[in-house]
């Protein structure tokens, strides 16, 4: 197994969130220090340089692939890198693993950057159809009308955002004070100015007047998720070393599944007929 990038003096593992801390308990105590220190220089690098914070979020998966929140860090930083298709494996491995369905949104956002806008929109709608919570319903609307502007469907994506904004919107009537709204009204400026409506402008200064000055930090364990080109890179090899308890992969038949859902998403396999999820 490669050693992975050097780690930083200032990377502690107490720095990481508590329920991370936990799932690592199960690693021989040196194998759990090394991988805490790498997601946390992860967490903290991946604003201002998102290739070494995927680097360190993969020597973490080399060391501790079958730990579900790895396999999440893994995809969080590939999204920040652009590294899509990454991204959508490994955030489909964590879903498999926890159960957790957090990453519906960034899923289709996925599909939508590897231009597969009309899986995007199958999954954003198959979403929706669940009756997510607000946070969640924003960001699929989001890619939704992304989605659309991709296919050519500016009125659709208007549609969308202004359902998102409660319909018929202006900008002193909706509260640009919830960061949904917020996120909302600005995707909505974005399009008025692309279709050379005379609105966009005082949308766009609306929304930058309440926009507030600081981004929030990346946590894995959250959607704090940004979006930037990238191609994939090849996949790391994962090789046995002595101390290292859980350095294996996961597994021909794991990724199978995995590359088996992807396929049926776009419709390349029939789905099994049993009906079993994936």
């Amino acid at each position: 197994m490669a050693p992975g990038p050097d780690l930083p003096d200032w990377a502690d593992p107490q720095d990481l969130d508590p329920s991370v801390r936990s799932a690592l308990r199960g690693l021989e105590s040196r194998n759990a220090d090394r991988v805490a220190r790498h997601l946390v220089t992860a967490g903290t690098v991946v604003d201002e340089d998102p290739e070494l914070a995927l680097a360190h979020a993969r020597a973490a998966r080399d060391r501790a692939s079958r730990i579900a929140v790895v396999r999440e860090a893994v995809g969080v930083t590939a999204y920040h890198a652009g590294d899509y298709a990454e991204a959508s494996r490994e955030l489909r491995a964590y879903r498999r693993m926890s159960g957790d369905e957090a990453y519906r949104a960034v899923l289709a956002d996925c599909e939508r950057a590897l231009g597969r806008a009309e899986v995007a929109l199958r999954l954003v709608h198959e979403a929706l159809a669940e009756g997510p919570d607000p946070a969640e319903t924003v960001e699929l609307q989001l890619v939704e009308a992304g989605a659309r502007q991709d296919l050519g469907e500016a009125a659709a994506a208007r549609l969308v955002l202004e359902g998102g904004l409660g319909g018929r919107p202006t900008p002193s009537g909706v509260d640009l004070t919830d960061d949904g709204t917020l996120r909302l009204a600005s995707a909505y400026a974005d399009l008025l100015a692309a279709t050379d409506d005379p609105a966009a402008e005082e949308w766009r200064a609306a929304v930058d007047a309440a926009a507030p000055d600081e981004d929030d930090d990346v946590a894995f364990g959250e959607e704090e998720l940004l979006e930037a080109p990238g191609e994939p890179d090849a996949p790391v090899e994962a090789a046995a070393v002595e101390g290292l308890d859980d350095a294996a992969d996961d597994g021909p038949d794991f990724d199978a599944d995995v590359e088996r859902e992807v396929a049926e998403l776009l419709g390349e396999v029939d789905p099994p007929e049993d009906g079993t999820p994936h």
